[in-house]
């Protein structure tokens, strides 16, 4: 066995992960991150950047149809207009896997860099101040001690005992970039954010895609006037949607896979994608066993400043179920490193945190919806359909809006949705709102370009003008 001193020893080398690193390592520290599958975890390598690299290939599809209505078409040859654009499915996920290894790559090379220690592996916590890590393919074990350990090793996703992953024709959404021909009809189990996503992902690169949603509508988290839109924009491309309809199981057949509702019916198609949510992965790493508090749903507990329970122990990201974003997982992780390390440190505020829904359109909100403005007296709100103005009308944009809501009597900035191509980049100035507590005037003064989709941002901030 070999042994090993360092200051810090982190289990999980995905956003929490890595960012806690590099932080840890500028500050003075030894560090080892002890990651299973490779720098970056699964937000990098078979996630969050491979999800969105897939959407944003279904995008160009959907460019080449809105070109159509502004005057614009491709021609063979011969000068026949061309009609249908197609996909190379095995081309599009070999180039997915290719640009998620070479971030993990880019990353992993900041960590040399920066001075930290890589060990591929599986880390268990032994006891208060010490890592045991079982070296991948070397049958080593490692024991390190470690002033400071964070536990950042995210989440997976969750299956149906009824419907068991075959990785061929039942598929989790980290084993669709093992396909190599387009699901001729897919079945989406799970109407939730990575549901609703990879859905229309589908759909626009050429499946014929069946959401199975056992809510009343889609995205039943999120503002009920975008989930809505986004339901309607589902239907109007061709999209099969199934409300209140709950999967019990999914069977292989000989052409496929049949899919049956609890109702009764069935579903039958090419392939079955499960996305019912996500699972803590924090089994197996002697947290219990250590005092390390952890919730019913198996999310380990940790204060603003990501301090679980036990003195010398973090954690961060999914596994903390704070919020399942790479962003607020890397600031949590950050955040550790600060605060066990003796820096300079605010404890993590969610308050301007902004989401995003990689549909088409887009869903980007920060801080409070409109339920929680609902509840509030104080709060009004104004909604702005994108159609409107004069980019989008340029854009060929036809679905989106702006909506802000602004504390009455003084206009503070309280929160904000957007729906649109790229509300991803769209929502920065309202998260800068609700995170500096600006006023819909300081907004409203803000020159911005014209045309363009931000100016609705401006004139929703306008209409909420607080009048003496």
């Amino acid at each position: 066995m070999i042994t090993r001193e360092t200051s810090v020893v982190i289990i999980g080398g995905g956003p929490g992960g890595y960012e806690a690193a590099l932080v840890g390592a500028q500050l003075g520290a030894d560090v080892t991150i002890i990651e299973r599958q490779g720098v970056g975890g699964a937000a990098v390598l078979t996630d969050c950047v491979p999800s969105k690299a897939l959407i944003a290939t279904a995008d160009y599809m959907s460019d080449f149809e809105v070109a159509g209505g502004l005057g614009v078409h491709l021609t063979d040859h011969e000068g026949d207009v061309v009609e249908d654009v197609v996909v190379e499915p095995q081309t599009v996920n070999e180039r997915i896997l290719a640009l998620a290894s070479a971030q993990s790559g880019d990353i992993h090379g900041s960590l040399e860099q920066a001075g930290v220690r890589v060990v591929r592996g599986v880390g268990r916590v032994a006891d208060r101040g010490r890592v045991v890590a079982e070296i991948d393919g070397s049958g080593q074990t490692e024991e390190i001690a470690a002033d400071i350990v964070l536990i950042a090793t995210g989440a997976t996703p969750r299956v149906l005992p009824s419907a068991v992953p075959d990785g061929d024709r039942i598929l989790t959404w980290q084993q669709i970039y093992s396909l190599t021909e387009l699901p001729e009809r897919l079945v989406v189990i799970g109407s939730g954010v990575t549901g609703a996503e990879l859905a229309q992902a589908f759909l626009g690169l050429g499946s014929d895609v069946v959401l199975v949603s056992s809510r009343e509508h889609v995205l039943p988290g999120e503002d009920a006037d975008a989930a809505t839109l986004i339901e309607e924009v589902f239907r109007k491309r061709g999209m099969e949607v199934l409300n209140r309809a709950r999967a019990a199981g999914v069977e292989r057949t000989e052409a496929g896979v049949i899919v049956r509702l609890e109702d009764g019916r069935t579903v039958e198609g090419s392939h079955a994608l499960l996305a019912v949510g996500a699972i803590p992965a924090t089994r197996g790493l002697g947290l219990e066993e250590v005092g390390v508090d952890l919730a019913e749903s198996g999310h380990i507990t940790v204060d603003r400043v990501s301090r679980t329970s036990v003195p010398g122990i973090y954690a961060a990201g999914d596994c903390t179920g704070v919020l399942p974003l790479a962003s607020v997982a890397a600031m949590q992780g950050r955040i550790a490193m600060w605060h066990a390390l003796g820096d300079a440190v605010a404890p993590l505020n969610v308050r301007g945190v902004a989401a995003t829904i990689f549909t088409e359109p887009e869903i980007a909100t920060v801080g409070i919806g409109q339920v929680a403005a609902d509840a509030q007296t104080d709060v009004e709100s104004v909604m702005l359909p994108l159609a409107r103005n004069p980019r989008a009308k340029m854009q060929g944009i036809t679905e989106g809006f702006v909506k802000l809501f602004c504390r009455k009597g003084y206009g503070t900035i309280l929160g904000g949705v957007i729906v649109a191509p790229k509300a991803s980049e769209l929502i920065h100035p309202v998260a800068l709102a609700v995170q500096n507590r600006l006023n819909v005037d300081q907004v409203a003064s803000t020159i911005t370009v014209y045309p363009s989709l931000s100016g609705s941002i401006a004139e929703a901030a306008r209409q909420l003008h607080q009048s003496e």
